[in-house]
């Protein structure tokens, strides 16, 4: 059996945040609809040789799902792919969509892992980014979790919101590590296209931090979660021992993953496909084409070479130079010199051992280090 990432998108929201440009709708009235076409589609799982070594359900909002729906979602999942001994099950779960119920629920499907999105713990951005909840609602959830037994518990965090300062974020991790949960993720905000957040930007109305407060942010979180017993294993991402996001790995470390759901992206056989992202395009094709995909792509070996080295090196263990001879046939610095002796020189990147890394300055530059690996 072929081992993969099993991802479920829940492409439904209360409202959408300021700042969101996912995949997701307010638009309820087709929940019921969806879930019948993603049962379907889950369905088609039971004539492939798959078996799922995670499952990462997101949105959206997939605790805007009722009970019965997250249960019956899981049921015919269990039902159609089997999933590997001692599976990373996780659920994206918003505050102001979470009950107890709902909790157990999830607790009697298996899920194993919560990803909890706080943001920030300030009300006052909270209320400025969009969110539907408080921190107070968090933090009754995250101690609801805790109460019915999950032990794994990531929160996610936004920094560079609109008037949030230094001291707001550390203020916030602060407050986050009071809960001790095992994972957090900082992301900085990126303000893209068609969000309310890109067209107050336009408008100049929007008073975001400068670089540097940003910058100064982001340092804050590595210094204050290393100080705290958290490794900083990926550019966002921070874990107690053992409890890295096996799911994110997949990806990063370029290996197979599938997607389920409106807009779900998936990577199989050095082949790229995704489903049709508007519900009711995603309803209408399970129900009468019994497919969703959109579109396919084959990737060529330099494309797959070049998302192997910018995926790998988001980890800051690296690339291994003797995996990419193993997957590629090709030794790695015949393929990457230049690209390696140029970002050496601007002390972006080092070399250890087989490892090629990002440096504390190549953090910073990321997205110039990628680009340098790019076909």
């Amino acid at each position: 059996m072929k081992p993969i990432g099993l991802y479920i998108h829940i492409p439904f929201c209360v409202k959408k945040c300021n700042y969101c440009d996912f995949n997701s709708f307010t638009k309820p009235e087709l929940i019921s609809s969806y879930i019948s076409a993603l049962k379907k589609e889950i369905e088609t799982l039971k004539d492939k040789d798959y078996i799922a070594q995670t499952i990462f359900v997101g949105g959206g909002t997939p605790t805007i799902l009722s009970p019965e729906e997250l249960e019956d979602v899981f049921h015919t999942v269990y039902k159609n792919i089997p999933v590997s001994d001692n599976a990373e099950i996780t659920i994206e779960a918003n505050p102001g969509t979470l009950t107890e119920e709902k909790l157990l629920a999830l607790k009697y499907a298996k899920v194993n892992r919560l990803s909890i999105g706080l943001q920030a713990s300030q009300d006052r951005l909270l209320k400025i980014i969009g969110r539907i909840h408080t921190f107070k609602d968090f933090k009754i959830n995250f101690e609801a979790a805790r109460r019915i037994g999950f032990d794994n518990i990531n929160v996610d965090l936004i920094f560079g919101l609109p008037t949030q300062s230094v001291n707001d974020f550390k203020e916030t991790l602060q407050q986050v590590l009071e809960l001790n949960p095992e994972h957090i993720s900082c992301y900085s905000l990126s303000i893209e296209e068609g969000t309310i957040f890109y067209r107050l930007l336009q408008e100049e109305k929007l008073k975001l931090p400068s670089e540097d407060e940003e910058r100064q942010m982001y340092y804050e979180a590595i210094k204050i979660l290393n100080q705290s017993g958290y490794e900083h294993y990926e550019i966002s991402n921070f874990a107690v021992p053992k409890r890295q996001s096996e799911h994110n790995k997949i990806y990063w470390s370029y290996k197979e993953y599938l997607g389920l759901g409106a807009g779900a992206h998936s990577f199989i056989e050095n082949q790229r496909f995704y489903n049709y992202p508007l519900i009711e395009d995603y309803i209408y094709s399970m129900k009468n084409l019994s497919s969703a995909v959109a579109e396919r792509e084959d990737i060529s070996i330099r494309e797959q070479e070049a998302e192997f080295c910018f995926l790998g090196l988001r980890l800051l263990e690296g690339i291994d130079k003797k995996v990419f001879k193993q997957r590629f046939g090709t030794e790695f610095m015949q393929v990457y010199k230049n690209a390696v002796e140029n970002m050496k020189k601007e002390a972006l990147i080092e070399e250890k051992g087989d490892k090629v890394r990002l440096t504390k300055k190549g953090l910073d530059f990321a997205n110039i280090v990628f680009a340098e690996f790019l076909p």
